[in-house]
């Protein structure tokens, strides 16, 4: 169990969910309303644009530099999620996939991984599926109450605004990870 102080992007949550996260291998994210903040910006000649969070992509690299693989699981395919994972090194996008259940275990065999250590962050209700049976069960702050109902641990920040940092460095503190990494950073 963590021993680190926690960030303060996150409230020191309780002794299930540091257990859940401590157990993690694999960070699974929702895209639209986790890593955009669900806006979709539509161009006059019908080009659809997304914004990402810088303070997101951080928490992504480094929870990668920790040793936790990330994947992003979508309803909606988009040539901005892969621009936006290439830039974040993030190997595995699975777009285009509803039901988002079988396309997890699909991944989760080619890994050798287990649902208990993986966690997965969403936002509506699509993603209860996937939220009922991994390990960690996050949503971000401005999630469908219903599903937040379903959830172990809700972010304070909304989705798009650092929700995704905030659950990267949970799992980073729960593994004795974080403060390292952040006086780290401090001596650069």
């Amino acid at each position: 169990m963590a021993t680190e102080v926690p960030s303060p992007f996150f409230d020191l949550p309780d002794a299930e969910v540091l257990r859940r996260a401590a157990e993690v291998r694999l960070l699974v994210l929702d895209v639209d309303g986790v890593l955009t903040d669900g806006s979709i910006y539509m161009g006059a000649q019908g080009e659809l644009l997304k914004a990402f969070h810088i303070h997101d992509g951080k928490g992504i690299s480094m929870l990668r530099e920790g040793g936790i693989e990330v994947a992003l699981l979508t309803a909606r395919r988009s040539p901005f999620v892969l621009r936006r994972a290439e830039e974040l090194g993030i190997d595995h996008v699975l777009q285009g996939r509803e039901p988002k259940w079988p396309a997890l275990e699909e991944l989760l065999g080619t890994l050798g991984l287990t649902p208990a250590q993986t966690a997965y962050v969403g936002d509506d209700l699509v993603d209860l599926p996937v939220l009922r049976r991994v390990g960690l069960a996050a949503t971000v702050a401005d999630a469908h109450p219903w599903v937040a109902q379903h959830c172990h641990w809700q972010t304070r920040r909304c989705g798009g605004r650092g929700a995704v940092r905030e659950v990267c460095e949970l799992i980073l503190a729960a593994q004795d990870k974080l403060t390292a990494m952040l006086e780290r950073y401090a001596r650069l």
